[in-house]
C-alpha cells in the first residue's frame, strides 16, 4: 500500500487542525476536529494493512494464509466509537454555550476568562 495513506492522514490532519485554528464558529471547530480524528483511522489502516491478506475471519480459509491483523481494525472501532462520544459532548456543549451567551462564536465567549 505504500505512503498514500500517511500522506492522506497528514493532509487531513492538517486541513483539520487549520479549521480548528481559524474557525469563528464552535460547531464547525467541532466538525474540523473529526476532521483531525479521522486522520487517526488511517493512520492506523496503514499500519495493519498486508498487501494480499485476507480478512481475520479464520473460520472458512486455510491456516497458512496471511492476515490482516484484527487488533489494528478492533482499535479503528474503539477510535469511531470515542470519535462519536466526543463529538456529541462537545456538540451539546457548543448548545449549551449559545442557549447561555446567544452566541456559537469563541470571541464572544472570551468574557468567561476574566
Amino acid at each position: 500500500m505504500g505512503f498514500l495513506p500517511f500522506a492522506v492522514a497528514v493532509w487531513l490532519f492538517v486541513i483539520g487542525l487549520w479549521g480548528v485554528v481559524s474557525s469563528r464558529n464552535l460547531v464547525r471547530t467541532v466538525l474540523c476536529l473529526t476532521v483531525v480524528q479521522s486522520s487517526t483511522y488511517l493512520v492506523l489502516l496503514g499500519v495493519g494493512y498486508r498487501t494480499g491478506a485476507m480478512a481475520p475471519i479464520v473460520a472458512d480459509i486455510p491456516s497458512t494464509s496471511k492476515l490482516v491483523d484484527p487488533i489494528v481494525q478492533v482499535l479503528v472501532l474503539t477510535d469511531v466509537v470515542i470519535e462519536a462520544t466526543i463529538t456529541a459532548l462537545l456538540l451539546a456543549l457548543v448548545v449549551q454555550a449559545h442557549k447561555r451567551f446567544g452566541s456559537i462564536d469563541p470571541e464572544d465567549l472570551r468574557p468567561l476568562r476574566d
